[in-house]
């Protein structure tokens, strides 16, 4: 037995282990040990806003080798409901999705709906994008509902910052979400034991003191598992490096690491290299829908005019179903008559781009090797095509 078959098999029952380091960097390889099996760390989560992936199937995702997306709290609260999900024992058995799901708060669709919303010591009241009704999320209320969802990791209401607010702004939202994660924690504990993994959120905005102050109010909170909230909301890429960098090094080795939101191969290279474990975003599906796939030199534009007729896979490196059956030419021909199957192909192939992509990034941090393969990947990226 090799040392990294000894160390998953010491790792017991606890939440997250670390398998492996790189050394050169903070890169790390580790495992969640979740309530509906285990993944593997660095990992990326499809996002499933209504219950769903977009243009793909369980099927597909199961496939493909996912074994944790992300659920929308926000979406499936409005419809079809809590009542309708809690009849079918939870989001698994409604979507008939098996493996794990992390349900986001629903914070964020709140924070995007700034005109409709107004934030209070009690919680964020809201008008529904679908019909104007009137709602009230709570910190216990956000907690509750995702106990009725059934969600494996559970994430608490805060208060997300775009970038260019005053300090007193940022400041008031930090007490505000630590005030939450506090109420949060408490109603989490009166679930017992069989209830999913809190998490908590570091805000703060782009105030570096800030950003220290909330990791450690929310570290005393010692929830099971740690998010950094507040990135790639607009700001530039040298400002996500620079917060990530400096957030991620008040963290504690032993808790898994999450960084909200991001989701193209650069971003998720620069939170891996600073021991960020797990990621979520729309960007690769959003994407694929409107005819852009990731390729290993970068992006390939579908509708662009000079791939009309070409008898050429996507991306010749990939091994997935679509670049092994379908030409871009082909690809191309569906989008532009606008058929259903351009958008679903584009999807799979997308979605196992990022499967293999975080693979290969594990597979280097075993190796030892990590910086070498960031170098490299990038090298190869020349740009849209």
């Amino acid at each position: 037995m090799n040392k990294m078959e000894n160390r998953e098999r010491e790792a017991g029952g606890r939440l997250f282990t670390v398998l492996e380091e790189d050394g050169a960097t903070r890169a790390r390889l580790g495992v969640l040990r979740l309530g509906h099996g285990d993944v593997l760390t660095p990992v990326f989560m499809p996002v499933g806003t209504n219950a769903a992936v977009k243009a793909v199937s369980h099927r597909d995702l199961e496939e493909i080798g996912f074994d944790l997306i992300l659920g929308n709290t926000y979406h499936v609260y409005l419809r079809p409901g809590l009542d309708v999900i809690r009849g079918f024992g939870g989001l698994h058995g409604f979507s008939s999705w098996n493996r794990n799901i992390l349900t986001d708060s629903g914070g964020f669709q709140v924070f995007s709906l700034a005109p409709f919303r107004k934030i209070r010591e009690e919680g964020v009241s809201f008008r529904s994008h679908i019909d104007g009704s009137s709602h009230l999320f709570t910190p216990e209320a956000v907690v509750e509902a995702q106990h009725v969802l059934g969600s494996d990791i559970m994430m608490p209401l805060d208060v997300c910052t775009p970038p260019g607010i005053t300090r007193g702004e940022a400041l008031s939202a930090l007490e505000t979400t630590t005030a939450w994660a506090r109420r949060s924690k408490k109603t989490w504990l009166g679930l017992g034991p069989g209830a999913g993994k809190l998490f908590g959120i570091i805000q703060g905005n782009f105030f570096e003191d800030l950003r220290g102050r909330s990791a450690q109010e929310i570290l005393e909170l010692d929830l099971p598992g740690i998010a950094i909230g507040g990135l790639s909301v607009g700001e530039s890429p040298d400002a996500f490096r620079g917060l990530l960098a400096g957030t991620a090094r008040m963290l504690p080795k032993e808790k898994p690491r999450y960084v909200m939101g991001i989701g193209t191969p650069g971003y998720i290279l620069d939170a891996v290299e600073n021991g960020i474990d797990m990621f979520d975003c729309v960007f690769p599906t959003r994407i694929a829908r409107n005819g852009c796939l990731f390729t290993g030199t970068g992006r390939l534009v579908l509708k662009r005019a000079e791939n009309h007729g070409a008898d050429l896979p996507p991306d010749p490196g990939c091994g997935c179903p679509v670049c092994k059956r379908y030409s871009i030419g082909y690809l191309r021909h569906l989008f532009k008559a606008g058929e259903i199957l351009g958008p679903m192909l584009a999807t799979y192939h997308n979605l196992y781009y990022m499967k293999s992509f975080l693979d290969k990034v594990r597979e280097s941090i075993k190796n030892h090797s990590f910086a070498g393969f960031k170098k490299d990947f990038l090298s190869a990226q020349s740009g849209e095509r």
